[in-house]
């Protein structure tokens, strides 16, 4: 008898089955030597069935056997309630076995209740203790999973409440995990005991439905699998042929999910083909095709393209001779046992090898990639987020990733249902995500808001600068990583925005010291951004001094008579307001530039770049238009070498004069109703005149460009407006200067 009907009630039993596939005297005595320590420390205690509480890890310990996994692991679940039950502590264990038994029982202990308020709370820090611990190590949710089963099989005992709560902890936490582990055998049996305290009603009426025509059934699957079995000796093919039920609760989610009918539910009965090698797998499917009428629209290659959770097989539905519908599985036996036991399979100990289970880690996160983000998750969240927000993520992200998109490349991409280009960007890389400006799918441009389907091959377009993400994408997005990603990236960039408002703030104090001179300002600011002068006054570099500045944690005017009486300072003859000195000759034009060494030229600004006092500024001797002056940076005069002059700024004069300038700026927003008027509200309460506007925006990545050409004094007052536009108007991403062509 299977110990899925069985309950196992002697260590002979599980000794049996661990002497099947463990050989070394030492495994059996280690398993022994856990085994009397749990039947020791439990001595006395009884379970709700009336039993001993030792069988209860009887049984834990048997299940573990059953997926073959080593030593350490099964002595784990003989122990894995002293922790929590016994009061025996982790060096305990530790002294008494090793390191890796003490920290697996651990692992799977309970956290303690007292340290929360409510029933919910306990709940999910002990689910979130439990999933970071797996994310280390794939053996504490295994451990878990047979710890489950086994109360799932006597949750009868428990008062009628905690029979629902149990049952429904199981099928939204237990069930899942086990499905994405691929243990189908203990997934497809929390799920139906689930559903038998859950719903009683509909799962006694599922198994009645199946009761009654069980002996019909039987007799349809022995007369398909005889002609089934003529067709494949004839070819001579190595086989063995099962047949199998659906589980209950997955024919409940067909009726009550999907709403279709009993007589509906095409696979039903099922038969499963066992061969050698996948190329015979492909042959009799050939063979069946050939022989039976196959359902349009039913096949599935999982061998070609494995689950998420490494199952592979092929599945065709095919009518019958007498007009029955069949499902028909073809697999090799390593498939088959990975159907059942999934990742237990893939890495069943090993006697005779070195076990190590950090190795053994890394290839289940190599092969297993929703693993992967399961580890990433655990490692980001398990200190930035609540329990019940980290489970959140698991639920959505992981548990609930039933749509598989294809990069490509080819690579398979799981995410949850209803979930767009920005989740699936967000799931390659999350860079990858922040400079996302655009998605083709299937050779289509869509939009970020598509909802994608299985099968679907996307294209993520990027920007090459640094992106900062959309606000609105929290509206499209369906997954919790990506939604938590840009929440992080929106709130850095705040902080650095503000950063740029206090480190203005800060040299606005400075200049107003000054009384404004804007040579003085100058002077001292040249000063003051010199290293060792930074060093002298205890600060890293002249942003760090304008926020201390700002928050008034620093005096200014002591800062200011250290720059103004430093000795380097005093050798540059300081211009003050008391006492300047003319050490060029001013251009005759009297545009405020100085061009050393010419007494006499025509001089205009460039309107390509519309240059500000400020600015570092060169002179482009044009051909009959004199000198045009450029922003150093400008790109229109970069091939222009030998045809630039250097020129600089007369401050005197400019500050004589206060004339506005031109000044071209670029605003980037998120897309919006009102944004412009906003915009020019402002800039009508700055009293800045606005000379030009052009705006439009991108559909894709709904981001508005607005572009005006304004007039400001120099280039402080021009970073004052810039700073008034981030600070007062809603959804800002960035405001710069351009030039024209």
């Amino acid at each position: 008898m299977s110990s899925r009907t069985k309950n196992i009630e002697t260590f002979d039993e599980v000794l049996a089955l661990c002497k099947s596939y463990l050989s070394k005297e030492e495994s059996i005595s280690f398993i022994t030597r856990a085994y009397e320590f749990a039947r020791e420390k439990h001595e006395g205690q009884f379970r709700k069935t009336g039993e001993p509480y030792i069988i209860h890890l009887i049984n834990v310990a048997y299940y573990l056997a059953e997926l073959q996994v080593g030593p350490s692991t099964i002595a784990a679940g003989f122990l894995h309630d002293t922790i929590e039950d016994c009061g025996v502590k982790k060096t305990e264990l530790a002294a008494a076995f090793n390191e890796d038994v003490a920290t697996l029982v651990e692992a799977v202990s309970k956290v303690s209740q007292l340290s929360y308020k409510t029933e919910e709370e306990f709940q999910a820090e002990n689910h979130r203790k439990i999933f970071i611990a797996m994310a280390k190590d794939i053996r504490v949710i295994i451990i878990k999973l047979a710890d489950r089963l086994h109360n799932m099989r006597t949750l009868y005992a428990q008062p009628l409440e905690k029979q629902k709560k149990i049952a429904k902890e199981t099928l939204e936490v237990y069930a899942p995990i086990a499905h994405r582990l691929g243990i189908n055998t203990i997934k497809s049996e929390l799920e139906d005991l689930s559903l038998k305290y859950l719903e009683a009603d509909k799962y006694y009426y599922i198994a009645s439905l199946l009761s009654q025509k069980e002996n019909e059934r039987f007799r349809t699957i022995e007369v398909m699998s005889t002609r089934i079995e003529t067709l494949l000796k004839e070819q001579n093919i190595p086989f063995k042929l099962s047949g199998r039920v659906k589980s209950i609760y997955s024919i409940y989610k067909k009726m009550y999910l999907k709403e279709r009918r009993f007589e509906e539910i095409y696979d039903l009965q099922a038969l499963r083909i066992i061969t050698d090698t996948d190329t015979h797998c492909y042959e009799i499917l050939g063979h069946i095709h050939a022989a039976y009428r196959p359902i349009p629209g039913r096949f599935k290659d999982y061998i070609a393209m494995p689950k998420p959770n490494l199952y592979q097989s092929l599945h065709t539905t095919l009518v019958g001779d007498d007009g029955n519908i069949f499902e028909i599985q073809i697999r090799t036996k390593l498939m088959d046992d990975v159907a059942e036991a999934g990742v237990a399979a893939h890495w069943r100990y090993k006697e005779n090898v070195s076990y190590d289970p950090a190795a053994e880690q890394k290839q289940i996160e190599e092969r297993l990639h929703w693993f992967r983000e399961l580890v990433s998750i655990s490692n980001e969240e398990e200190q930035s987020s609540t329990a019940k927000e980290y489970m959140e993520s698991l639920r959505k992200d992981i548990f609930e990733a039933n749509v598989y998109i294809l990069t490509p490349k080819g690579r398979v991409i799981d995410l949850p249902n209803g979930a767009t280009p920005l989740d699936f960007a967000y799931k390659i890389h999350t860079e990858i995500g922040h400079r996302t400006i655009g998605a083709v799918v299937n050779g289509v441009l869509v939009p970020l808001s598509t909802v994608l389907k299985t099968g679907d091959v996307v294209d993520i377009r990027t920007s090459k600068t640094t992106a900062i993400p959309n606000e609105d994408w929290l509206k499209i997005v369906k997954t919790n990583y990506a939604r938590n990603h840009i929440k992080k990236a929106l709130m850095r960039y705040n902080n650095q925005q503000r950063r740029e408002e206090i480190i203005a703030m800060g040299r606005n104090i400075l200049e107003e010291h000054l009384n404004n001179d804007k040579a003085l300002i100058r002077q001292v600011l040249k000063r003051m951004d010199d290293k060792k002068f930074l060093q002298s006054v205890n600060f890293e570099d002249i942003d760090t001094l304008f926020v201390a500045v700002a928050n008034k944690s620093t005096n200014i005017g002591n800062i200011v008579d250290r720059a103004l009486n430093d000795e380097d300072l005093k050798k540059e003859k300081v211009v003050t307001p008391f006492a300047k000195e003319k050490t060029r000759e001013r251009n005759a034009n009297k545009m405020g530039v100085l061009v050393p060494g010419i007494d006499s030229v025509a001089i205009s600004f460039s309107q390509c770049c519309s240059p500000i006092p400020g600015d570092k500024i060169v002179g482009y001797i044009s051909k009959g238009q004199g000198m045009k002056i450029h922003r150093a940076d400008c790109p229109n005069i970069k091939a222009e070498e030998k045809r630039l002059l250097p020129v600089e700024w007369d401050y005197d004069y400019v500050a004589e004069h206060s004339t506005l300038h031109y000044a071209d700026i670029q605003i980037r927003a998120r897309e919006r109703n009102g944004l412009l008027v906003e915009i020019l509200n402002l800039m009508s309460q700055l009293k800045v005149s606005v000379n030009s506007v052009n705006s439009y925006k991108h559909d894709t990545t709904f981001t508005a460009i607005v572009q005006l050409c304004i007039q400001v004094y120099d280039l402080s007052h021009l970073n004052e407006v810039c700073t008034a536009i981030h600070t007062n108007v809603n959804g800002i991403q960035a405001v710069t200067r351009f030039s024209r062509n």
